[in-house]
């Protein structure tokens, strides 16, 4: 082949490599799954609704480009000594064939971000998975110390969890440079806005992503390991990479401020461009109660204690019922046994939310706090009729 031919044909390649391209999409969906064609068999703690995590296809306007592609190393600079990164050591003993113990110590990685400080401590968030079944904690802080830290309280839930650093454990000079990070409010965020995350990735010291944000409350499903049920998360979806350690880290609007608290747990190993984090203003109470109480009081999953049958269709031809939930049973203790719902209610609504299903009604509660006060409309059973009812149903957590 002549070299005229040959570099005639690359020029060809080149040329349609630029006009032409390949774009593929890749959707996730949820399954949901019913026990029974009318018993759920579930309360509303089971959560199993379809898991809507289909990728959102981004077209970021020149705004968001110009301040993407800008010089962030201003807002880096000062919230990379609010991010920490965290060291767990786990000691397990394990027997030989022979019947020998021996002790094995394995390492794991993951960052914090600090939120408060007293006269004693310094307090961390991070993600609970992050610090679980872990026996001794070391924190690393943006000028290189380092320093024993301990567990003040776990979500295992929301997968959050605080840790705290003594601050006589610390020196003056590391203590002039830490700062408590600046909080954002997730709630006022637009899809396509600019995304920073900076994390301890992979456990090879503090590092910067940027992205946008793709989605927001971006159902996520996944299995709380402590008590085995199916939870949905609503999440912050970003393409900013968030890669194992760099669980627990800061998410960062355009200002530097914190919006939420990265989790590679959420992330799907299939697809590229996917990372999750649980937004601030659903971490900001719960972080607040494990600060105060070294517990959760007031969060969890949102539970309103009933067992239900679907009315269907047919059901309420043939019987005379008007369609929604009947209650098979109440949960003693419940928000739904001290509110007044009894066994033979139906539940036709929840605020202003129609009820046809057990799946709506667990979608709809699911949408509320352990805490909140839901108006329940329940058609009462009365001399062959029904008579409408709203009663109100303060919410408590599965983990009461």
């Amino acid at each position: 082949m002549s070299k005229h031919g040959f570099f005639s044909k690359i020029t060809k390649c080149a040329a349609l490599a630029l006009v032409f391209g390949v774009v593929g999409g890749t959707a996730f969906s949820g399954v949901n799954y019913f026990l029974g064609s009318h018993f759920s068999g579930a309360d509303t703690t089971a959560l199993e609704a379809e898991s809507s995590r289909d990728t959102m296809q981004i077209q970021p306007t020149s705004t968001v480009t110009n301040v993407i592609s800008k010089d962030i190393s201003n807002i880096v600079e000062e919230a990379m000594p609010s991010v920490v990164a965290i060291t767990g050591m786990t000691q397990q003993e394990i027997r030989s064939f022979f019947g020998q113990g021996q002790t094995i110590e394995s390492e794991s990685s993951g960052s914090g971000v600090v939120v408060n400080q007293n006269e004693e401590y310094l307090y961390i968030a991070t993600n609970n998975h992050v610090v679980e079944q872990t026996d001794a904690l070391t924190v690393q802080f943006s000028d290189g110390s380092t320093a024993p830290a301990t567990i003040r309280g776990t979500d295992p839930s929301d997968d959050l969890a605080v840790i705290q650093v003594a601050l006589s454990d610390l020196t003056e000079e590391t203590l002039n440079t830490v700062k408590v990070a600046s909080i954002g409010n997730s709630d006022e965020l637009s899809v396509g806005e600019p995304a920073i995350a900076i994390g301890n990735a992979l456990g090879y010291g503090q590092s910067v992503t940027t992205g946008v944000i793709s989605a927001l409350g971006k159902e996520v499903t996944f299995q709380n390991e402590s008590t085995g049920e199916a939870v949905i998360s609503r999440l912050i979806q970003t393409d900013a990479a968030i890669n194992p350690g760099n669980s627990g880290g800061a998410l960062l609007n355009a200002e530097g401020k914190l919006i939420g608290i990265n989790s590679s747990k959420y992330a799907d190993t299939e697809v590229e461009g996917m990372g999750f984090a649980i937004p601030i203003s659903t971490a900001q109470p719960i972080l607040e109660d494990l600060i105060a109480n070294g517990e959760t009081t007031v969060t969890g999953t949102p539970y309103i204690g009933i067992y239900g049958v679907d009315v269907t269709d047919e059901v309420s031809s043939q019987y005379q019922m008007p369609g929604g939930v009947y209650v098979a049973q109440v949960i003693e203790g419940s928000g739904a046994q001290i509110a007044g719902i009894v066994t033979g209610n139906i539940i036709t609504k929840v605020e202003d939310n129609e009820i046809t299903t057990m799946e709506e009604l667990k979608r709809y509660i699911g949408e509320y706090k352990v805490g909140d006060t839901v108006t329940v409309t329940v058609q009462i059973a009365n001399s062959g009729a029904y008579i409408e009812k709203e009663i109100p149903v303060t919410l408590t957590s599965k983990t009461n």
